[in-house]
């Protein structure tokens, strides 16, 4: 036992019986619960009961044992002079002040079903997954838990947007640009290729994105992949250094990773691919804002392309025989909508248009649902992910609950109790 489940068998009323009898055997009427304190001071306020015929309004405190009233020092903090209530799972000590004023002590062990501490005990154990995995049953997925969770995740996103848009001086074209560099980052190279583009004023990439080399040649340059001048990235180097020195670009670099990474995402590749973006679509925000479906957003990234160079290389130093064109796929297309262009629309709306941040939500529901490692052990689970709507859902939930074993406020973990 301890109090953080306490407070929630308070909070929820989660009780076999509620014919409540004080230690002395008096009757106790709970007539509020009161309104949870995530603050100092008691756990409950406004709260209110009738003992011996007399109505009390105040606080409530928890406590596992009654004792712990002195052990917290409460004895000597004003803040609990105005308590009500002393609801413990077992009394074993009178507190003196308590019982001298007349306030009664709940002795709560009696009223908690055993099962509902058998469930949380299986929570608390060493788990493979998901801290109820032992439990978990997919008709104890709460109505709507999807949606719910995805706007928390939307919100969560787009905190760190705004806090972009706060040094852009509000430029959606330039958060967008940067959002969509660390998507095509994936986890190897996110956190470097939005530092490059945050490191170049967007103004730059509007004046050289007519002239889609100048543009490669920039993003090579600040991933540091023309720190050696070669025969062959000579005319990339030459470009870089004159762009560098028209835009009074900083000498600062952020190499770029190529390790664990498939040919196709290697860096070369999708900074040509990213250049060859905003070489097509400029002003791709003003674009994406007054999309209506999601055919018409991923238009957008249709028949973008590495530059003609990389056909047939990976790198600098090596060619293939196969000359191929290296589009964009339907798959990656939908990771940038899910991971950058959407968050930013959501973001949009919020401040601007809120009523129409439900459309965002449309937007997740046709797309594809994700599939990674996270996904799968919801899937053996029983859980139905159809679409990128409940696979973000379930990520974002297994990330800030489940990995955190945050039973006590996980929607999924109540219904279980509650059961």
């Amino acid at each position: 036992m301890n109090e953080n489940l306490l407070q929630y068998l308070w909070k929820y009323k989660i009780f076999s019986k509620f014919d409540f009898k004080d230690s002395e055997g008096n009757p106790l009427e709970i007539l509020d619960f009161g309104k949870f304190n995530k603050n100092s001071g008691p756990d409950f306020s406004l709260a209110k009961i009738k003992t011996k015929n007399i109505t009390l309004a105040g606080n409530i405190e928890i406590h596992v044992k009654s004792s712990d009233w002195y052990f917290h020092h409460h004895n000597t903090q004003k803040d609990y002079q105005s308590v009500i209530l002393h609801a413990v799972y077992f009394n074993d000590v009178d507190v003196l002040e308590l019982k001298n004023a007349g306030i009664p002590t709940l002795e709560l062990k009696d009223y908690i079903d055993d099962k509902i501490l058998a469930k949380y005990q299986s929570l608390e154990n060493h788990f493979e997954f998901i801290p109820c995995e032992s439990i978990f049953e997919p008709n104890k997925i709460p109505f709507l838990f999807s949606e719910e969770t995805l706007l928390k995740k939307l919100d969560e996103k787009s905190i760190e947007i705004e806090n972009l848009l706060a040094k852009s001086k509000n430029n959606y074209e330039s958060v967008l640009f940067q959002k969509l560099a660390y998507s095509f980052g994936l986890k190897v190279n996110a956190e470097i290729y939005q530092n490059i583009t945050e490191n170049i004023d967007f103004k730059t990439i509007q004046k050289i994105s007519q002239n889609q080399f100048q543009l490669e040649s920039l993003l090579f340059g600040k991933g540091n992949l023309l720190e050696n001048e070669t025969e062959i990235n000579k005319k990339w180097k030459k470009e870089f250094e004159f762009i560098k020195t028209k835009f009074h670009i900083s000498d600062q670099v952020f190499p770029v990773k190529f390790l664990r990474l498939m040919p196709p995402s290697f860096p070369t590749i999708r900074l040509s691919q990213l250049a060859n973006l905003y070489h097509l679509q400029p002003n791709l925000f003003s674009k994406i804002i007054n999309s209506k479906n999601i055919k018409e957003l991923k238009s957008y990234f249709e028949n973008i392309k590495t530059s003609e160079f990389w056909e047939n290389h990976y790198t600098f130093e090596k060619s293939s025989e196969e000359k191929t064109e290296k589009f964009l796929s339907d798959d990656f297309v939908e990771i940038l909508l899910i991971n950058a262009v959407l968050p930013i629309i959501y973001t949009y709306y919020k401040n601007l248009n809120p009523e129409k941040t439900e459309q965002v939500l449309e937007f997740y529901k046709n797309l594809k649902p994700e599939k990674n490692s996270v996904i799968s052990q919801w899937k053996k689970r029983g859980a139905k992910l159809n679409s990128a709507l409940e696979t973000q859902a379930f990520l974002f939930h297994h990330k800030h609950f489940c990995s955190e074993k945050n039973c006590l406020n996980c929607s999924i973990g109540f219904q279980i109790l509650k059961s």
